[in-house]
């Protein structure tokens, strides 16, 4: 379990695992950490309402805990995996927070901008919309790589966002923050994720370009781009080797743990970097972005 940097963090190889899209966090091994019992709030974020898409587990459920021990609430986004929502409430709960559950496919516009909707509702503002959802899938070629799999990966990941930021945008005041989860794969794609990879390379060019399209509004942009995190993404959308040595090929011998991400989300989230905004922030584990 020790580490290149000094911590006690899981380290690959993993147990053989593998599960259906879109996964679970509870049939993962080693289970995920996402801050459940480290994470300590300092009042970053109080009065704020935020909405998380992908907030049911990984980096959202990571994101959603440290949000709602900094103060704010949260509403949790997600696609149909109830069991990893409902626990990822819990947490937000527990932090006295409060929490707004919304299943449903971010694909559709419609959905989006109900998402948004129930955010005005339930808690009279939107201060923060963190886009996380993602979808992604392992291909061996070009041929494998179906027209309908290019389509969901775009739609989930990039229209998604674009529909969420137009209809978040014009109920946001100054002072509010918008951050995209771009990846190492924007620069550095893997081969065998070409559409997911494609995709994250849209996602922090759209982030640098809306940042310049709003600024005068007062809202800020930003995008964190993580190397290999331990999520239920990668045992069910990863051959079994692949899964095995997840993480190995960084400097720090190891996939990132999701509440590894959580900071800088906060402080992406947070007045503190109140004159950053475009920009790409690095979460790889040492391995450099081209």
């Amino acid at each position: 379990m020790s580490n290149k940097a000094g911590g006690t963090h899981p380290e690959p190889p993993f147990p053989e695992q593998s599960q259906p899209v879109p996964g679970a966090t509870d049939r993962m091994s080693p289970a995920p950490d996402h801050g459940e019992e480290s994470y300590k709030g300092h009042g970053r974020l109080n009065g704020r309402a935020a909405i998380i898409t992908g907030g049911d587990s990984g980096i959202g459920r990571a994101v959603a805990i440290a949000f709602a021990r900094e103060g704010a609430d949260v509403v949790i986004s997600y696609l149909s995996e109830d069991r990893d929502a409902a626990e990822t409430a819990d947490w937000i709960e527990n932090a006295g927070r409060r929490a707004v559950l919304i299943p449903g496919d971010i694909k559709d516009d419609t959905h989006c901008r109900s998402i948004v909707e129930k955010a005005l509702t339930e808690f009279g503002r939107l201060d923060v919309l963190v886009n996380n959802a993602a979808h992604q899938m392992t291909v061996n070629s070009l041929e494998e790589l179906t027209p309908e799999e290019w389509d969901i990966t775009f739609r989930t990941n990039v229209y998604a966002m674009f529909y969420l930021c137009k209809a978040a945008i014009p109920h946001m005041k100054p002072g509010s923050t918008i951050i995209n989860t771009s990846s190492i794969n924007a620069t550095d794609p893997s081969p065998g994720l070409l559409a997911y990879a494609t995709t994250k390379g849209a996602i922090a060019n759209f982030t640098a370009g809306l940042a310049g399209l709003i600024a005068e509004k007062g809202i800020r942009v930003n995008a964190v781009a993580p190397g290999p995190i331990w999520t239920p993404l990668i045992p069910s959308t990863m051959p079994a080797e692949k899964v095995k040595n997840f993480g190995k090929n960084t400097p720090l011998g190891r996939p990132g743990q999701p509440a590894e991400l959580a900071a800088t989300f906060v402080l992406l989230a947070s007045g503190e970097s109140s004159y950053t905004t475009g920009a790409l922030y690095e979460i790889t584990g040492g391995r450099p972005m081209l």
